[in-house]
């Protein structure tokens, strides 16, 4: 029985169609990338698309086809460890690395749900405010509600999860190409934004960008979900899933790479062509109709934002249940865990909407962006290492070009990272801010490089880890 199994219900496994004819049987393993993709386009990625294209225009259009490129890296790599390990990153985190570690990933990886979460509430409250006037602090708390949508989903099982999920991410794209054929980007600035360029003046919103698109429970949640699918239990079966899943993956980033593009080219076209500086989501959503000459275009935006911000809820839900199950093995409710994170992130959600109102909801999106690049690493190197490690792939271990990207891209968001503290730490003065940054700095880092060279725990056979007993 999966984690999932316990967070949706026992229907949840999905025949892999292997009866159907081969250009068929790719619809049996369809879904699961579907459902990591609305992480790719939540609110937390608009704000810090918004920011990105109103300040620099289209100069971070490559960051973006960066971030898509790693993130099919790493998504492949996780659905490789979920079809050949049998086991997701949480579980196998907790198998091979001593508790201590273990623990210490597992809270790393709370807050930065917690993070998440804070931005699909404040972006489902923005929505909510721009579409029927309901304050920002009393959207913040009726979104906390979210989880009676949970209750009622989780009995259905996974397909139609994923059924719900494809038609708001449907009603997202379709939304934001209402707003490209409005705003009539110039392609030929849109293409040179993909050459690489970066300063000291892009970087936050740079690995806010890279934090928004690669976030880390995704990695978590895709191994597991692709458990749910049934396959052969031969090497040809799993080989199959491999592919297909490696297909769903591709196909299901692209389509959030697509619509993060045209966030930023809504907003460079729309913001910073015309010299706007845009400090709020709700200031862009009054400033289109002006811009663009039809109330049309902020209506479209509004309902983009409330169905990117509800869709994320869900595998939001399903991801904090896969990882504390897998760490600690604590099997909590949907709902409570829910309530659980919401009141966390209600917390200082509401505490600035009371303080600064409106002001400061973008720059804490992003900053909740820039929470999650941060945290990125704790899950991508223990990633890197199971699915290099022939005891728990065995014939799937990852191919040595597989590697060397991961590893790549891993070095890339450690170098980012590291430069975004060293230019926190840069400001003349020993302030207790200050100190603190560098003291968390140590201790992350030291955790890190533990992670990366500590030799891996191993059950007493060679066999591959299978912790989950499947039906």
């Amino acid at each position: 029985m999966t984690n999932l199994e316990h967070t949706v219900d026992m229907r949840l496994h999905v025949p892999g169609r292997m009866d159907a004819p081969g250009r068929w049987r790719v619809l049996g393993f369809a879904g699961p990338a579907a459902m990591i993709s609305v992480g790719y386009m939540d609110p937390g990625n608009w704000a810090t698309d918004l920011e990105g294209g109103a300040r620099f225009g289209y100069q971070l259009m490559w960051v973006l086809l960066a971030s898509n490129l790693i993130a099919m890296v790493l998504q492949s790599l996780a659905a490789r460890l979920g079809i050949a390990g049998r086991v997701d990153l949480a579980q196998a985190c907790r198998a091979h690395y001593a508790w201590p570690v273990a623990m210490a990933l597992w809270l790393l990886c709370e807050v930065a749900i917690i993070a998440c979460d804070l931005a699909e509430l404040l972006g489902s409250a923005i929505a909510l405010n721009l579409l029927f006037g309901l304050p920002l602090a009393w959207g913040a708390l009726v979104t906390g509600l979210d989880v009676m949508l949970i209750l009622a989903l989780q009995h259905y099982g996974v397909r139609k999860l994923e059924a719900i999920v494809a038609v708001l991410v449907l009603t997202i794209g379709a939304c934001m190409a209402i707003e490209l054929v409005l705003a009539r980007p110039v392609w030929g600035d849109v293409a040179g934004g993909f050459v690489p360029r970066l300063d000291a003046a892009s970087l936050l919103v740079a690995v806010g960008i890279l934090g928004a698109t690669v976030m880390p429970h995704n990695l978590y949640l895709h191994s597991s979900l692709v458990q749910t699918r049934r396959i052969e239990p031969t090497a040809a079966g799993k080989r199959e899933a491999i592919r297909y899943n490696l297909l769903d993956t591709a196909l299901a980033l692209n389509i959030a790479f697509i619509i993060n593009a045209a966030i930023l080219a809504l907003s460079a076209s729309t913001f910073f062509a015309h010299g706007v500086v845009v400090t709020e989501l709700r200031q862009a959503h009054e400033l289109l109709t002006p811009a663009l000459g039809t109330a049309l275009a902020s209506t479209a935006f509004a309902v983009a934002l409330l169905a990117a911000g509800q869709s994320s809820t869900i595998t939001g839900t399903l991801a904090g249940q896969v990882v504390m199950e897998g760490f600690v093995q604590l099997r909590m409710s949907p709902i409570k865990r829910r309530l659980l994170t919401r009141a966390l992130a209600i917390v200082p959600a509401v505490g600035v909407l009371l303080y600064s109102g409106e002001t400061g909801v973008l720059q804490l999106l992003v900053m909740s962006q820039v929470v999650l690049s941060l945290q990125l690493p704790f899950a991508i190197v223990p990633l890197i290492r199971f699915t290099s490690s022939r005891r728990i792939m065995g014939e799937f271990i990852s191919p040595r070009w597989l590697r060397r990207l991961a590893c790549a891209a891993a070095v890339l968001i450690v170098g980012l990272n590291g430069w975004l503290v060293m230019q926190a730490l840069a400001p003349a003065g020993a302030g207790v801010g200050r100190i603190a940054v560098g003291l968390t700095a140590m201790l992350c880092s030291a955790l890190l490089a533990w992670v990366a060279i500590a030799p891996l725990h191993y059950p007493l056979q060679d066999a591959p880890v299978d912790s989950v007993s499947k039906t």
